[in-house]
């Protein structure tokens, strides 16, 4: 969803109202989302009008997002009396029979019928208006195994279409790793019908594998997926082709920084209320990492992230570091509600802070006054005996002898919950000596969330460190959103997006991006890598972590649909090159070598050291006789002052990055 969702911008710059995106009918999300309408294209109006008149609901309209692009939406519903027809026909066609029980699979076969009914009434229409199939090609793209029962009875009954099936993930690989199987050392010894079968998911498997063998073009969106498509689907991909993101570049270089200081002050208050009472650490001091996606606790690295955790604990203790790591873990979870106490430190915290401010403005009220009458005021005119008992009902409010919680919501069966049982055999239990502390959040942030109410990209811009130590990632989307708005983040070269900054850049820890070695090293030389990235950035001072977020913020361009948009285009040149060989043989050979390599995958341009700005204050002259303080690293400094980070390449780098590796070294 989020791949077509944010590259629809680019396919209707490059193919106008030619790209048309099928989908399934959802009136809900049709009520927002969808600018009803009827489709410009004669051929289009003709083919929706046939399918109408056959009794099938038929949506179409433009997509309320960027590029407004054409959309037929297919209601599954209105053809469901037809379920047994396309099972009979996907039976007969290609031997692959569904479970009666299996509705996604059912709803499956329905949309790939009418997917396939489509795309042959829509090559009908435009034979009807005197257009030649042999000089205008069809190309259909399907994405993942539940478009492709369109794909396969597209094939099946030879209609003149040009097909491209790319998988996101494979449906065993992700059953497998979730299983906790050393998967990708034993690719090639997987008895695949059986552990398919085990799962009860092999008619699904064959829809996959099927898809994927009658595709003329088969992508994927990273060489770990291909890898394992290879061994599991019995097809190597034929084009990478990796995910973007549209990115929004800023006119000013410390534009992002000024976003992350304002995150970060929202994100502060929630601390603050949730560590009431045990509030013995400096914000200033106080570092945000966190982890965040689908609940798979195991794929997602949500158990090396906690053992990791536990071992910063214990070196920051170790050295008595004032530093103060919280983490945050958000994944949706079963929950009942709120959990009280949380409710109660955000309310103490509320009243106490309002308290503050209504005698902050008394005493600039009386200090006026006294100096309009010429007196200079004094302690006892300034803080008087009523404003002391109220700080100290709001001081003595704040004590509580148990410890904050780990989890903002009261998980239903909390003692079989991963994430929980991890953090209680860690003992991370926010202790006032632990100098990481750790907060559960069981569900997707939103702004209008009552305990923390920020959306997510709000809430990563206010964080320090994303980790993602994800076991099966096939891209990940999570470590690309932070590198697109400017923040650090450790993935692993088991995730397509690890393997991807590792391919383009010389020295990926150097732009702010750590990846984890989960495929060569054991578990155990897993979480000690981990541990010791963890640790190396929080020796980081302030300054050094202004240079990295702008570093991290300059990669954003390798991911944007602008530059990524061209794989999809060699593959659909790709598909019309295998059914019309002579119409496109010279643009297939153009985009080959358009500086996208003429390999299968995105091209070897790697990035060399960084170019950016000293890594600290001391590493220039001050620009006035009077000397700078040394240990000034006011996050504030955004980039805007005499000491600002620059975007110009005229420093001495060799410096910068000797101050950045010096405390790992």
């Amino acid at each position: 969803y989020t791949v077509i969702r944010t590259k629809a911008g680019v396919s209707v710059d490059e193919l106008k109202d030619h790209y048309v995106l099928l989908g399934p009918y959802n009136e809900h999300c049709c009520r927002t989302e969808l600018e009803y309408g009827e489709p410009s294209n004669e051929a289009l109006q003709r083919t929706v009008q046939a399918m109408r008149s056959a009794g099938c609901k038929v949506v179409t309209g433009r997509w309320l997002i960027e590029g407004y692009p054409n959309v037929v939406l297919l209601d599954v519903g209105t053809s469901a009396h037809r379920l047994d027809e396309f099972k009979h026909e996907l039976w007969e066609k290609a031997h692959i029979g569904i479970p009666y029980h299996d509705r996604e699979s059912n709803d499956a076969i329905i949309f790939g019928a009418l997917v396939a009914w489509f795309l042959g009434e829509f090559r009908s229409q435009l034979a009807n208006l005197g257009d030649d199939p042999a000089s205008v090609p069809i190309t259909a793209h399907f994405h993942e195994w539940l478009t492709g029962v369109g794909l396969i009875l597209a094939r099946c009954r030879r209609l003149p279409v040009s097909t491209v099936f790319t998988t996101h993930a494979t449906l065993l690989g992700r059953y497998l790793c979730a299983g906790h199987v050393d998967f990708y050392n034993n690719l090639d010894k997987f008895n695949i019908d059986k552990e398919a079968g085990d799962r009860n998911i092999y008619h699904r498997y064959c829809i996959e594998r099927a898809a994927v063998h009658c595709s003329h073009v088969f992508t994927t969106v990273s060489e770990i997926t291909g890898l394992e498509s290879q061994f599991l689907l019995k097809r190597v991909p034929d084009v990478i082709t990796p995910n973007g993101l549209n990115v929004v570049k800023f006119a000013a270089l410390h534009e992002f920084q000024n976003r992350h200081a304002m995150a970060k002050e929202k994100i502060n208050r929630f601390i603050q209320g949730h560590f009431h009472g045990h509030y013995d650490f400096d914000m200033d001091k106080v570092l945000y990492f966190f982890i965040a996606g689908r609940y798979e606790y195991s794929n997602k690295g949500a158990d090396v992230f906690i053992e990791a955790l536990s071992r910063l604990n214990f070196y920051l203790k170790e050295i008595n570091s004032a530093v103060t790591v919280v983490a945050f873990l958000i994944f949706p979870a079963r929950t009942a509600s709120f959990n009280v106490e949380s409710f109660r430190g955000q309310a103490i915290v509320k009243g106490m802070r309002d308290t503050c401010k209504q005698i902050e403005q008394d005493i600039g009220n009386r200090m006026f006054e006294l100096c309009l009458q010429g007196r200079i005021p004094e302690g006892k005119d300034i803080l008087r005996q009523e404003d002391v008992v109220q700080l100290k009902r709001c001081v003595y409010g704040t004590n509580r002898t148990h410890l904050p919680p780990i989890c903002t919501h009261n998980v239903i069966d909390d003692s079989k919950d991963p994430v929980l049982a991890d953090l209680r055999r860690c003992q991370l239990f926010n202790n006032r000596s632990d100098r990481v502390k750790v907060v559960f959040h069981p569900e997707f942030l939103n702004s209008s969330n009552p305990l923390l109410p920020m959306d997510y990209e709000e809430f990563v811009r206010g964080c320090h460190l994303g980790v993602f130590p994800s076991y099966y990632e096939p891209w990940g989307y999570t470590p690309a959103e932070c590198t697109v708005l400017g923040i650090p983040s450790v993935s692993t070269n088991l995730s397509g997006f690890g393997c991807f900054m590792e391919q383009h850049i010389e020295d990926p820890a150097s732009y702010g991006i750590y990846v984890v070695d989960r495929r060569y090293r054991s578990g155990e030389e897993s979480v000690q890598q981990l541990a010791q990235f963890m640790f190396d950035f929080t020796q980081l001072n302030r300054r050094q972590r202004i240079i990295l977020r702008n570093r991290t913020e300059r990669l954003s361009e390798l991911l944007d649909w602008k530059n990524l948009a061209i794989y999809y285009r060699k593959a659909r040149l790709a598909a019309v090159s295998a059914t019309h060989p002579a119409l496109f043989k010279d643009s297939v050979r153009e985009v080959g070598g358009a500086g996208v390599g003429t390999g299968k995958g995105p091209s070897s341009i790697i990035l060399s050291r960084p170019l950016s700005a000293v890594a600290s204050p001391m590493g220039s002259r001050a620009s006035t006789p009077h000397h700078s303080n040394p240990g000034s690293d006011d996050e504030g400094d955004t980039g805007t002052g005499a000491g600002a980070v620059s975007s110009e390449d005229e420093v001495d780098e060799d410096a910068e990055r000797a101050e950045l590796s010096s405390r790992s070294n």
